[in-house]
C-alpha cells in the first residue's frame, strides 16, 4: 500500500521536462512533456519531427553571440545564432530530420520599460526569422511580439503546442 505522502509526492500527468532560460530539451519520450516559463524578450522554439516523434524546445534570451563573446563560449544557449542551430543538430543526432520538422516560436515581447532603447524582443525576433530564412526553416506557427509574458509547451505524444499568458491558454500548433 503507498502512503499518502507518497501519493502526493507523485508527479501526475506526462513527464515534465522544464526547459530553464538559456537551456534547451530534447526528448524522444511520447509521454514527456517540455515546458518553458516566463518568456518575455526571450523567445521559446519548439522543433518536432512526427516520424522520428522527436522533439525539442529552446528558451534563448539575447539575439547574437557577439553581443558577449566569452559568454557565448560558456553559455550558447543563451544565443539564438549558436543555440538555434545546436536545437536542430541535436535533434538530428536523435533521428529527427530537418524537411519534417515542425517548428513554432513564442515570446519576443517588449516587457522592459526602456523606452524601447534596447528592443531585445525585437531584435531576437529578427534574428530568428533571418536564421531560418537563410536554413530554409518555415514556421508552422508562432506567438511573437506583444507585452506580455508567455509559457510555452510541447507534447511529444502529437506534437501539441500551447501557449499561455496571464489571461489564456491556446493552442498555437496543430492549427
Amino acid at each position: 500500500m503507498t502512503s499518502l505522502r507518497a501519493q502526493l509526492e507523485r508527479p501526475v500527468g506526462p513527464p515534465r521536462v522544464v526547459v530553464g532560460i538559456a537551456d534547451l530539451g530534447l526528448s524522444a519520450d511520447p509521454e514527456s512533456l517540455l515546458i518553458t516559463y516566463a518568456l518575455g524578450s526571450c523567445i521559446g522554439v519548439t522543433i518536432y519531427d512526427p516520424v522520428a516523434r522527436v522533439g525539442g524546445m529552446l528558451h534563448f534570451m539575447l539575439p547574437q553571440s557577439s553581443l558577449s563573446p566569452e559568454r557565448a563560449k560558456s553559455a550558447p544557449l543563451m544565443f539564438a545564432d549558436t543555440g538555434v542551430p545546436l536545437l536542430f543538430t541535436r535533434a538530428y543526432e536523435m533521428g529527427a530530420r530537418k524537411e519534417r520538422m515542425l517548428v513554432c516560436a513564442a515570446g519576443g515581447a517588449e516587457i522592459l520599460a526602456d523606452e524601447g532603447h534596447f528592443k531585445i524582443g525585437s531584435r531576437n525576433r529578427t534574428m530568428l526569422r533571418k536564421l531560418f530564412w537563410k536554413n530554409n526553416v518555415l514556421l508552422a506557427a508562432e506567438d511573437t511580439g506583444g507585452s506580455h509574458s508567455r509559457t510555452m509547451a510541447l507534447r511529444l505524444s502529437d506534437g501539441l503546442v500551447t501557449v499561455r499568458n496571464k489571461s489564456e491558454e491556446r493552442v498555437l500548433w496543430p492549427t
